[in-house]
């Protein structure tokens, strides 16, 4: 069967015509198509988000009471005060511990090593793996190794330092990230002033990849304050204020997850929420506005 002389010889411009578009009106489906396949996800998300936070705060609100904030623990009032104070304790622990080291890390993987190298490319899976890995494993670890091991028992310490390993990696790729995006020209700039190698990381990287950094350590921050598992077997449950880090403590999520799981006190465990969420909330806020405020001084500068 022959084919049309149209089509053997020069195509006529309104063939042309016709294909381009069938395939404009093909990439406009497929956009329109998209589109609101992001629309739909973004929607559910907020939707889902949204529910949460309303959920909690009308299930939580009306249980919230002076009670809840005595300093002292006790199966009638159940205060969440001490648990406050642990969370805020455990948390300035685990990033004393992990800040310097991730930050420090960070710096020697992407300032003081070549490119190719195949050790900080080991590295890097490793704290790309360590970042997936279940709380509950880290949990095990600090038993075995901080609990039973070096004899530290359930106490503050050695909360700490399974928290402090489990935000290591989140705030040392982190900070890689962001000194990866200060630009060529900082280096070559202050190489060429006469600086020296550490004199340009704390004077001129740092500050520039402060907001990244910034980044990682509220990530680091909300993993901390939202973490149970891994300390019901480092840390412990007794809710009372340790008067050394070699106390037993228990944190909000602990707290919440201990009267969820007595099922005495439902109504103080939405409460709990609430006081978390709005922790969570203030600690992110305070953090924007630092690392807006660090942002526009480097600018001004």
């Amino acid at each position: 069967m022959t084919k049309p002389a149209e089509v053997v010889g020069q195509t006529p411009l309104s063939y042309i015509e016709a294909s381009l578009r069938k395939r404009k009106n093909r990439s406009r489906i497929n956009g329109l198509i998209q589109r609101a396949l992001v629309y739909l996800g973004a929607f559910f998300s907020v939707a889902v988000l949204v529910f949460i936070v309303a959920y909690i705060l009308i299930m939580g609100v009306p249980n919230i009471s002076l009670d809840l904030f005595a300093f002292e623990y006790n199966s009638v009032n159940v205060s969440l005060m001490p648990a406050l104070i642990n969370t805020l304790l455990m948390t300035a622990l685990s990033l004393v511990i992990a800040v310097p080291l991730g930050i420090c890390s960070a710096i020697y993987l992407i300032e003081y090593t070549g490119r190719g190298n195949k050790l900080v490319g080991v590295i890097r899976i490793t704290a790309e793996t360590l970042t997936g890995i279940p709380s509950i494993v880290y949990g095990l670890f600090g038993l075995l190794f901080f609990v039973t091991a070096l004899g530290w028992r359930f106490s503050l310490l050695a909360g700490g330092f399974t928290l402090a390993i489990m935000i290591l990696p989140i705030i040392m790729r982190t900070t890689e990230e962001a000194l990866k995006a200060v630009p060529d020209t900082y280096r070559e700039g202050s190489f060429g002033l006469g600086s020296g190698r550490l004199r340009t990381v704390f004077r001129i990287l740092l500050p520039s990849a402060m907001p990244g950094i910034l980044a990682g350590i509220i990530l680091g921050i909300g993993r901390i304050v939202g973490e149970s598992a891994a300390l019901i077997y480092t840390a412990g449950t007794v809710a009372e204020i340790p008067s050394s880090v070699m106390d037993s403590t228990r944190t909000l999520s602990v707290h919440m997850y201990v009267l969820a799981s007595e099922g005495l006190h439902i109504e103080k465990t939405y409460a709990t929420a609430v006081v978390l969420l709005l922790i969570v909330l203030l600690i992110n806020t305070l953090s924007a506005l630092i690392a807006r405020r660090l942002t526009r001084g480097k600018k001004n500068a």
